[in-house]
């Protein structure tokens, strides 16, 4: 590592076409249940290793069958039991000081250690989640300081490519980079003021040199390194960014033993950080040219570049001819090409085999992962071969696009006329004093008024109705019934505990999008797209593929229902278009702007009917709000102004005595603090307790005039906070945030949590609620 110079290594080439991951949860969740399953004490953690085993075998046979070579590094190896960055992690030792006794003597930790970090454990909490990049991936924050001791503590990511290899694949092992990892992170609670974790690179470093040598030992002849951090502006000087970048992979490079290196960059463009990892020695970059573009004036000889062409982000079919074009404009920059994806594939679903309800048409134009893979495949072979060798396939592919551009669905008269009609005024409510004095004269709330988010837990109960009654098992009478029964005990349960806002919890939505999806014109909706958000949690999202419109109200007569149990307001709730988008598979053949406006109009005609039918509060959901925001400061004020724009659009027809809240959640809300204050909501709630208020300087600097509540239960956990916990984060609230304005509520909703845990926490919050009044 002294001089830094790249050593020569034996240069096994890389292969034509490969994907920079695949979905990690099996293709009928198999991890999620295993994981649960051990979670709840029922199977062994000898089970579960069995299970992930057997789900990594079935991964590399899939893989092998769909074209990619079983012998030339072309199949990733990504599994995680939970989620890469904790895998990174625990790896490399950095386990908080409140997690030590998680140790065994050789520093690794087993995976109910594991399993504790992740979800937290009594009085520990567990390690903050955010979104990853722009992307509805959670992942779990590494907490770093001085005191971090920075040691190779697991040999997982080694022993799984051995596994593989005794099976028969020489796989591509693919890491979480240092540069990513240290950025990403936050100071412990142990550092000192003004402490980064970027200080520890060199630390770090040393670790990730020995960790190549272990792959390269095991006979490994590829890594990926995956550093998304450079494409994206960071608070960081950029500046110290590259030459941090230039530091590590030299460093790399130079490593007396190690595999070839390949440097993926997904989620953009790398722009100015390309000629450094080119100049580093590293034998390829990936690079995402769907977000991204096509470098240029960049000589790029010596250097393989596996050109991400294939969307691993969304769902679309390939236009073959568009990414042929990106695949010559890479290779005229000198370096080989291969094919890619642009990111991993652990975004999108599995395979569109078992989704034929879907129809012939709308089928021909999608393309999950096992789809995906095809494609690569497809494009390496013209890459190669010529487009003669795949000829009937381009065809098919352009006949698709054709199909899809022509469908009457996408593109609607009376949509695109009622949206051609919208002015600036449809985008505005009256001034925020007048409807505050309108909506507390009618609400007459206490100071700390308490509510919740929205859903109550999704009781076996309640799956089994919805089951049942999807299947025509019961008919429709009897399917409302059982709802009403569980909105009725939601009610009771909110009375008894003596908050002041209630909700109807939600039993009737399925997902908090598909729900909207299923009654939305232009949606349609998979039965086993599942993609994994964080650790067991996976979402199934909508496909978004022509023109939005209402065909008739979706929530009024589950909201007037639940208002008939009760003196109390009950909120209407309802997801904002934002999330809507960023939450789905949305089209990409028009400017998500066009789209969000669409969803924007249905949203305002069911806010209509909802004060129609006598609903007082409104909660339009955005928690997605900051997971679209791009990822280079220059485009950032674009998106705000449209995104705010759309939920102004859904909200602003509400009358002065209508409360208007939201939710926003898992967000660095300092970097969009005047967009929230934009959004003009009267009520915003966010997500708050894992990071025990670190949104407050920047309400308390901006000087927020609306109503605001910071979380103070962090739902992601099932550990259940005491009183003495949630009263000193709502004190702490309370210091930057006048009583008037703070409202108490837990960060989020309550599907996935257990109806024992929920009641003891809700009690937990009322209880500081009153000791803080």
């Amino acid at each position: 590592m002294s001089d830094n110079t790249p050593v020569a290594v034996p240069t096994p080439a890389f292969p034509g076409g490969t994907v920079l991951g695949y979905p990690r949860i099996g293709r009928m969740r198999e991890l999620k249940k295993a994981l649960e399953s051990f979670w709840k004490g029922t199977t062994t953690e000898a089970d579960l290793e069995a299970t992930a085993k057997e789900l990594r075998s079935v991964t590399r046979e899939r893989m092998a069958g769909l074209g990619l070579a079983k012998d030339d590094s072309s199949i990733p190896s990504n599994f995680s039991f939970y989620d890469h960055v904790l895998d990174a992690s625990v790896t490399f030792g950095a386990i908080p000081t409140r997690f030590a006794r998680l140790r065994k003597d050789d520093g690794s930790v087993d995976l109910a250690g594991y399993s504790t970090i992740a979800r937290g454990e009594g009085a520990d909490a567990p390690l903050e989640m955010t979104k990853w990049f722009d992307s509805n991936y959670h992942y779990l924050v590494p907490e770093i300081g001085p005191e971090t001791t920075f040691a190779l503590s697991s040999t997982r990511w080694v022993d799984e490519f051995t596994e593989a290899k005794g099976a028969g694949y020489l796989t591509r092992p693919v890491i979480t980079g240092p540069l990513t990892y240290l950025y990403l992170a936050k100071p412990s609670d142990d550092a000192p003021t003004g402490f980064a974790p970027i200080e520890r690179l060199d630390d770090l470093l040393a670790v990730y040199v020995e960790l190549l040598a272990a792959f390269k030992a095991a006979g490994a002849e590829w890594v990926q390194i995956d550093e998304p951090v450079l494409v994206a502006d960071i608070d960081a000087d950029r500046a110290d960014v590259l030459a941090n970048a230039e530091k590590v992979y030299a460093a790399l490079a130079a490593a007396a033993e190690r595999p070839q290196i390949l440097v993926a960059a997904p989620m953009g463009s790398l722009e100015d950080a390309l000629p450094v990892l080119a100049a580093s020695g590293v034998e390829a970059v990936a690079l995402d040219l769907v977000k991204g573009a096509v470098p240029e004036g960049v000589d790029l000889a010596g250097l393989t570049v596996v050109a991400g062409v294939v969307d691993g982000h969304n769902i679309w079919r390939t236009d073959a001819d568009k990414a042929l074009a990106k695949l010559e404009a890479v290779a005229a920059l000198g370096g080989a090409v291969a094919v890619g994806t642009a990111t991993s594939l652990f975004h999108v679903p599995h395979t569109l085999e078992g989704e034929e309800h879907l129809g012939e048409e709308l089928l021909s134009w999608l393309s999950f992962a096992d789809e995906k893979i095809g494609e690569v495949v497809t494009l390496a072979t013209a890459l190669r071969e010529g487009e003669d060798a795949v000829a009937d396939a381009l065809a098919e592919t352009r006949a698709a696009l054709a199909s899809r551009a022509a469908h009457p669905g996408t593109n609607r008269a009376d949509v695109r006329d009622r949206l051609a009609a919208i002015t600036p005024a449809d985008r505005d409510r009256a001034a925020y004093p007048v409807r505050e004095a309108a909506q507390h004269e009618r609400f007459q709330l206490p100071e700390l008024a308490t509510t919740t988010i929205g859903s109550f837990p999704q009781t076996p109960e309640i799956r089994k109705s919805r089951a049942a009654w999807a299947k025509g098992e019961i008919d429709d009478a009897a399917y409302e019934a059982a709802m009403k029964a569980e909105i009725q005990s939601v009610v009771k349960l909110q009375e008894d505990l003596d908050l002041d806002v209630l909700v109807h919890g939600e039993a009737e939505r399925n997902d908090m999008v598909q729900y909207f999806a299923e009654l939305l014109d232009g949606f349609s909706v998979t039965k086993n797209g599942w993609v994994q958000s964080y650790g067991s949690r996976c979402t199934r999202p909508s496909i978004l593929w022509g023109d939005v419109a209402r065909p008739e109200p979706m929530t009024v007569r589950w909201a007037q229902y639940a208002q008939s149990l009760s003196d109390k307001p009950v909120k209407g709730m309802l997801t904002g278009p934002v999330t809507i988008l960023a939450w789905s598979f949305v089209r990409d053949d028009q400017p998500l702007s066009v789209t969000a406006d669409q969803v924007g109009l249905a949203l305002r005609d069911e806010v209509t009917d909802l004060e129609d039918a006598g609903i007082g509060i409104i909660q339009v959901d955005e928690p997605a709000l900051r997971e679209l925001l791009p990822l280079r400061k220059r485009d950032q004020a674009a998106y705000l102004e449209w995104s705010v724009g759309s939920f102004r659009l859904s909200t602003a027809g509400a009358k002065d005595d209508t409360q208007v809240h939201t939710h926003l959640c898992y967000s660095e809300f300092g970097e969009i603090i005047d967009a929230i204050d934009g959004l003009d909501a009267d009520v915003t709630s966010i997500e708050a307790a894992r990071s025990r208020m670190e949104v407050l300087p920047a309400i308390r600097t901006h000087g927020y005039e609306r109503q605001i509540g910071p979380g103070v239960w962090d739902i992601h956990s099932p550990r259940v906070p005491s009183t003495q916990e949630m009263t000193e984060l709502l004190s702490l609230a309370k210091e930057s945030i006048p009583g008037r304005q703070l409202w108490v509520n837990p960060d989020c909703g309550l599907k996935t949590r257990g109806y024992e845990e929920t009641v003891a926490s809700l009690e937990n919050l009322i209880a500081a609620t009153k000791a803080v009044r």
